[in-house]
């Protein structure tokens, strides 16, 4: 193994890093491509990566306004799981678990993916039925799920407070073994790296200020660096999916809303899985750091605030509490706000649009991270052949037209 002296390491750090290798260039935006890839967050990366490597096209220009893993991919709590209710959402996302999977070995880049589980708690039969209700659609999908008892929970997750006399007392829970949490800025910078092997240009710093349609047809995009020709547009850009929209003269069916999440300060390891709760409003894990990730619902408001707010994380740690007493002297060491679109039906939108040659992926709400690989995948495909791949078909724009509505509200657990 080769040894580093005191000196060596001082040498290095001081010399700014001038002799480390970039993970990706930093290339001049070209006149034109063949696709452009708006939004540089994971769902866009992975659908410049996809397209590069499963169908062939490479002369791609994913652009990004600030710099990768700056917006909505680093402003998360990382909960990979694949349990959704309707068959429509639980094989997209199983899809995305399966590429999860091998998602480090296929872009040889450690991606910190740890299935440790995922447990939904439930607090009244009510719950109890649904959970059995989603876990049997889940079986029937051939995704791994269970139903668990309270004394399963308490016998898994010692920290818990299952106590009959609690608030809401935990009856039981469904749990997803091969559920976890990644590595949220490692999953863009994996899929960058990866994408720009193949050739695909990666232009950060690139605000794109409008969408240039002539006779229905998309043919390029204006930017602050200037116009960029293209006649295969994809919009990946989370929480302002609207304001594109509009350069296009589309309406969504979205609204906007912040996404509070908080991290206490590192403690010994305590809690080696994720829980979730849609009764306390709450969920919880613990990172490699030590820190115990928090989260709980969107804001109630529409807005495009990234700052936390002290009404929400005090219910939101009331409700932590409410579950973990243990926790209740450690002490918030950082807090933040994302950014998420929601639809109407809870579910996300991968489609064509009016505008031949533009798509949009957006809508994920809360299930955008989870979704990264899976989505990357099916949008690429859509994007290759101008048309749904089997699996995002249902989730076209016209089906708030047509009313085929996937309803998964419920599934989507606590934040809407």
């Amino acid at each position: 193994m080769k040894r580093y002296s005191a000196m060596s390491l001082l040498r290095n750090a001081l010399s700014h890093n001038r002799d480390w290798r970039p993970a990706w260039r930093n290339p001049e935006p070209k006149k034109s491509y063949d696709a452009i890839i708006v939004g540089g967050g994971g769902h866009g990366l992975a659908t410049a990566y996809y397209l590069a490597r499963d169908h062939g096209i490479r002369n791609v220009a994913v652009l990004e306004k600030g710099w990768i893993g700056g917006g909505n991919t680093g402003r998360n709590t990382t909960i990979v799981r694949s349990n959704y209710l309707w068959t429509e959402a639980a094989l997209l996302y199983e899809k995305s678990m399966q590429l999860w999977e091998g998602l480090s070995q296929d872009l040889n880049y450690n991606v910190m993916f740890s299935q440790r589980g995922v447990y939904n708690l439930g607090h009244s039969l009510q719950d109890m039925r649904d959970i059995e209700r989603r876990v049997n659609a889940n079986r029937l999908n051939g995704i791994d799920a269970e139903v668990v008892s309270a004394a399963g929970v308490k016998r898994a997750i010692p920290c818990i407070n299952t106590s009959p006399g609690a608030r809401y007392p935990i009856l039981g829970a469904s749990l997803q073994r091969r559920a976890g949490v990644a590595r949220h800025d490692a999953v863009a910078w994996g899929f960058a790296r990866a994408a720009d092997a193949l050739g695909v240009d990666i232009i950060e710093q690139c605000e794109v200020t409008g969408i240039d349609v002539r006779g229905g047809q998309a043919v390029g995009v204006e930017t602050t660096r200037g116009p960029i020709a293209s006649n295969r547009i994809g919009v990946v850009v989370a929480g302002h999916a609207s304001v594109l929209a509009n350069m296009a003269g589309l309406r969504l069916p979205i609204e906007s809303h912040p996404l509070q999440a908080l991290v206490s300060e590192p403690i010994k390891p305590v809690l080696d899985t994720v829980v979730m709760s849609g009764a306390v409003h709450g969920y919880i894990s613990q990172s490699d750091k030590g820190e115990l990730v928090i989260g709980a619902g969107i804001d109630a408001y529409t807005g495009y605030g990234q700052r936390g707010s002290f009404p929400v994380i005090e219910h939101t740690l009331q409700a932590i509490i409410e579950l973990f007493p243990v926790f209740s002297r450690v002490r918030m060491l950082r807090l933040w706000g994302g950014i998420v679109d929601v639809c109407p039906d809870a579910c996300p939108i991968v489609s064509k649009t009016p505008v031949q040659g533009l798509y949009f992926n957006c809508g994920w709400g809360t299930g955008g991270f989870k979704s990264t690989p899976g989505s990357g995948w099916v949008f690429a495909h859509t994007m290759a052949h101008d048309e749904p791949h089997e699996l995002n078909a249902p989730f076209s724009l016209d089906r708030f037209a047509t009313g085929a509505l996937i309803d998964e509200h419920g599934a989507a657990a606590v934040a809407h």
